[in-house]
């Protein structure tokens, strides 16, 4: 049985990147596609990939989701929309001395108000679904703050609202940013293109829960938290395409591949009857730990992750434990910044 000790490691704080690179593509890679580990920039990615080769991205877009308000009390609330439902309501976590009830009018920074319509997803839910005055969205850009991880101690800034967000960013929905590819800039795009290695885009719209710790010894026992996704037919026939004519897929980021392995439990690489491509979407809660067969991906791009997390977990199942704590250790002496802003390594799967 795999344990939840077989993910710890110790990090020393400072290895915590608290800002980017101050190039995109400036930041570290580590190739630890086999057992020889080797230090490079991100930069020299066109290099280690092959002409007809397939990076798929997450398009999401991270919304401004952390706002601050009060209670008729005058008590103070801050709440994290999780997500944006219709009607102009949200559901969001909420940090406040003493919970609201149904029917009280939270009034946020920047005059709209915020209506508790009670508990998420049922009457003990930890979440809360509320009703804003005005359209979610509009007001979040106009009145809230980056959601910035947990482990990054500085108040957001215009940098990190540029930062904090993937330069191909398209469909708003996201909390957390697909952290693995923060390090494409156009000109890494643009030497990609040139080295015919092809692009498409799944949808993921990251929730605050992949910052959940797994709290059970036995990792069979946690319970994963549920993010909305899309894959279009063109990406499914983009894989299909690619596999056929011997080129490679490769994942940018975790989230992309709780994606696509979602996907492939759902469909055939194949089209319908009528030659057109379906469009995949809904609700995954998909946890991917050893033992895991992948289906379409053969190479991923990652940052580092946080000891005893499930996206440690994930990348594991996809290249080895013993290879990632190796490559791990290595990141480690060799001083890589980790976490959402840190460096990034490319896998093989195992």
């Amino acid at each position: 049985m795999v344990r939840l000790v077989d993910f710890d490691f110790e990090l020393p704080p400072g290895l915590i990147a608290q800002h980017p690179a101050a190039e995109r593509s400036a930041s570290r890679l580590l190739d630890a596609r086999s057992a020889v580990l080797t230090d490079r920039l991100f930069r020299e990615l066109p290099e280690l990939l092959q002409p007809g080769d397939l990076l798929v991205f997450n398009d999401t877009k991270v919304i401004k989701a952390r706002l601050f308000g009060s209670k008729p009390s005058g008590g103070a609330v801050e709440l994290l929309v999780e997500r944006v439902e219709s009607e102009g309501e949200v559901i969001a976590h909420m940090r406040v001395s003493k919970k609201p009830a149904p029917g009280t009018v939270l009034r946020m920074q920047g005059g709209f108000e915020a209506e508790v319509l009670g508990r998420w997803p049922d009457a003990q839910g930890a979440l809360f679904r509320l009703r804003f005055s005005g359209d979610p969205h509009a007001l979040m850009e106009a009145h809230g703050h980056v959601p910035l991880p947990p482990y990054i101690r500085h108040a957001d800034d215009a940098d990190d609202a540029r930062r904090y967000q993937t330069v191909f960013a398209r469909a708003p929905g996201s909390v957390a940013a697909p952290t693995a590819a923060l390090h494409f800039d156009e000109a890494l795009l643009e030497a990609l293109e040139a080295r015919g290695v092809k692009r498409a885009h799944v949808t993921l719209h990251v929730g605050a829960g992949t910052f959940q710790p797994v709290k059970v010894d036995d990792i069979a026992l946690h319970r994963m938290h549920s993010e909305r996704y899309t894959v279009p037919g063109s990406t499914l026939q983009a894989i299909a395409h690619t596999r056929a004519a011997g080129g490679r897929i490769v994942a940018v980021g975790t989230t992309t591949v709780r994606t696509l392995e979602t996907a492939a439990r759902l469909a055939q690489l194949e089209p319908a009857g009528d030659g057109t491509w379906p469009t995949l979407q809904g609700e995954t809660d998909i946890f991917i730990t050893p033992g895991h067969r992948f289906a379409w991906i053969d190479l991923l791009i990652t940052n580092f992750h946080l000891p005893r997390s499930t996206l440690l977990m994930l990348v594991a199942a996809f290249a080895g434990l013993e290879r990632i704590q190796a490559a791990y250790a290595h990141a480690v002496r060799e001083r890589y910044r980790f976490f959402s802003y840190g460096d990034a390594m490319l896998l093989q799967r195992g």
